[in-house]
């Protein structure tokens, strides 16, 4: 965008929403120390850490990059790491007799999407100046969408995620949101540690997971990381 190009007040306020606050300074920002003893995974962009392994032994398989476009300009919102119950995971990649494929191929990824329980996501907050409201509903346009993707009618339990964060709740640069798909079809979120919604929804758990694994994933790189461990996992 040309710096001398005229926006409208709205524009200008989604643009100041989602500018980053010294990107150089984000390295030092990550609020929640983590245990010396656990080693972890760097997200080489922006230069979170990840752990890899969480407390309850979810292990990550893949980091990535969520961004988006507003006014013809990409921007960086969060850093996120995918993590599973390995034995999980290895049951439901070998429930079904398949080939051995140079790479894993979309039957492997959709076979995880339709059994997500055991599936993790933390993700680190990149950007400034952002509200519940805002998170709230890029998550329910998201999810919305990944629902009708998947088949599914509008789903109204999406505008009940993160239904107990309100705008009083600080969101900045380092901040964590983790979002588990449990057992029961369950999906759990949690901010700051603290579980703000837990909605039981067998669509609802799909189409998070299709945001990260499905046919137009937020980080093309981070789904064949994946990839990678569905090999691995399969007889």
């Amino acid at each position: 965008m040309n710096s001398h190009t005229l926006m409208t007040p709205g524009e200008q306020e989604i643009k100041e929403n989602i500018i980053v606050d010294g990107e150089a300074e984000i390295h030092e920002n990550n609020l929640h120390e983590k245990d010396e003893e656990m080693p972890v995974e760097v997200e080489t962009m922006m230069g979170y850490s990840f752990p890899v392994k969480l407390s309850d032994g979810k292990e990550l398989k893949a980091i990535g990059l969520r961004k988006k476009s507003v006014l013809g300009l990409s921007f960086r919102i969060y850093s996120f790491g995918i993590y599973v119950d390995n034995r999980k995971l290895m049951d439901v990649v070998n429930s079904k007799t398949l080939e051995n494929p140079a790479k894993a191929t979309k039957e492997m990824y959709k076979m995880v999407i339709d059994d997500p329980a055991g599936i993790s996501v933390k993700m680190i907050i990149l950007i400034s100046n952002l509200t519940m409201n805002m998170v709230r509903k890029n998550f329910n346009d998201g999810i919305g969408a990944a629902i009708w993707k998947l088949g599914g009618k509008n789903n109204e339990l999406t505008k009940r995620i993160m239904g107990e964060a309100t705008n009083d709740v600080k969101l900045t640069p380092g901040s964590e949101i983790e979002v588990t798909c449990l057992p029961g079809n369950v999906l759990e979120t949690k901010v700051h540690g603290k579980v703000v919604s837990k909605l039981e929804s067998e669509i609802l758990c799909r189409a998070f997971v299709y945001l990260y694994l499905g046919d137009d994933p937020f980080d093309k790189v981070a789904k064949e990381k994946f990839g990678t461990c569905l090999l691995h996992s399969s007889k």
